[in-house]
């Protein structure tokens, strides 16, 4: 398997660059970015970011899963950049809404639901989702879509970036597939997608995956054309049992 080293904040910056200006040339003046780094990298990628692109807002993903610290406050968050080629791209966010449930069930004077829905499972509310993602997991081991690949991304957040800035059929590119997540989620989404990985374990992988996406094309936390928060799997199942 491939190693991951840690590089210092310059030389990082190099190395991003290298291939940046090279990636840069090739896209599509419609093109959404995505670059993703953790506190240490993230300055580096908004160096290179805003060189070659223009960003359009800074997405905090708390992954949740990460190792504790005794001398520091533990590491569990991940930067997402997102920026454009041009100012002409595409953004659906009534793609992307997130069902929440509702904690302090507000009603008008008439004793209607304001801005939420009763259901069998509990009270929700459909909402536009920010910048700030905390109803998102790293893969677990016990979830279906986990590899040993030690920066997977989940699947339920490729898709709600897939979803918010590509339409069916657009092409998905990913330089550093890895285990294969963002061409998996494009697969089981309608988008054609191509990436690049350099190790041949995680290619075989990748393809795997891609093989069981043509049987199984659900994806953990999005049913019915939104992202559930976590947590709620149980409500979710009950919705599905009361449907049959």
């Amino acid at each position: 398997l491939t190693t991951f080293r840690e590089m210092e904040s310059d030389k990082y910056e190099q190395w991003l660059e290298s291939w940046v200006k090279k990636l840069r040339p090739l896209l599509k003046p419609t093109a959404s970015v995505y670059l993703c780094g953790d506190w240490k990298s993230t300055g580096a990628v908004f160096n290179v970011a805003r060189k070659y692109f223009r960003i359009r807002n800074r997405i905090t993903w708390e992954r949740e899963k990460g190792r504790g610290a005794r001398n520091n406050w533990k590491n569990c968050s991940e930067d997402i950049w997102f920026c454009t080629v041009s100012d002409d791209y595409y953004f659906n966010v009534e793609a992307v809404k997130i069902k929440r449930k509702v904690l302090a069930p507000y009603r008008d004077p008439g004793g209607r639901p304001k801005g939420w829905e009763q259901e069998d499972s509990g009270r929700y509310r459909v909402t536009y989702p920010s910048n700030i993602w905390f109803d998102l997991t790293v893969p677990f081991w016990s979830m279906p879509e986990n590899t040993d690949h030690p920066t997977q991304k989940p699947e339920k957040l490729l898709a709600r970036v897939i979803l918010a800035s590509s339409r069916p059929g657009d092409l998905v590119f990913d330089p550093f597939l890895g285990s294969g997540t963002t061409a998996v989620v494009a697969r089981k989404l309608g988008r054609r997608y191509l990436g690049v990985e350099i190790d041949e374990y995680y290619c075989c992988l990748a393809e795997k995956r891609l093989e069981l996406a043509e049987q199984d094309k659900s994806i953990q936390g999005y049913e019915d054309g939104v992202f559930w928060e976590r947590n709620t799997l149980a409500d979710r199942q009950l919705k599905l049992k009361k449907r049959k």
